[in-house]
């Protein structure tokens, strides 16, 4: 189905998750596409919160295992209602979320240290309470692989307006629709 001038571009059929570290702008961009595409947007960390509680609290009472287990069943439910779909940054770690990920169209967000320093300046996250940037880049080295495994497509958004962002995300959707 083509929209060649119709303005609106056409819906995917495959749900689309948006996978990264953490401050790519997974929520920001994913809300964005979803909204340019007119199709549902979840956020799997708003879910849990909304069903659980605020993360930091999962992490520190039950532990990263108990919340990893409680995302992998936010993504199952994202994927069965489809749209786009933000996961957290850690969600690839988790067996069950990456085969809960099969058939979908998957967007791998990027974004340099220098870019992420300046957005999680003063945050909540659990797993970089005691290390900041340091910690952020141990991390993202241990998930690089993993994101590069389950990308379908990168996008950089270290130092480019979100806009452009979005419009490369919808582009690449748009024109490789039917393609896992």
């Amino acid at each position: 189905m083509s929209t060649e001038g119709a303005g609106t571009p056409t819906a995917p059929t495959a749900p689309v998750v948006i996978i990264g570290p953490m401050g790519a702008g997974k929520s920001s961009v994913g809300k964005r596409v979803a909204k340019q595409l007119g199709v549902p947007f979840t956020d799997t960390d708003r879910v849990i919160v909304r069903e659980h509680g605020p993360i930091p609290g999962i992490f520190a009472d039950r532990g990263e295992p108990a919340f990893r287990a409680l995302e992998a069943e936010a993504v199952r439910q994202a994927m069965a209602t489809g749209g786009v779909i933000a996961v957290g940054g850690g969600a690839v770690t988790h067996a069950a979320t990456r085969e809960a990920l099969g058939g979908a169209r998957v967007v791998l967000l990027t974004v340099s240290p220098e870019a992420v320093a300046e957005r999680i300046t003063g945050s909540d996250r659990p797993l970089l309470a005691s290390g900041g940037i340091d910690a952020w880049q141990t991390i993202m080295d241990e998930r690089a692989a993993t994101y590069a495994e389950l990308a379908h497509t990168v996008v950089d958004t270290s130092r480019r307006p979100m806009s452009h962002v979005v419009d490369d995300v919808v582009t690449w959707l748009t024109s490789t629709e039917g393609a896992p």
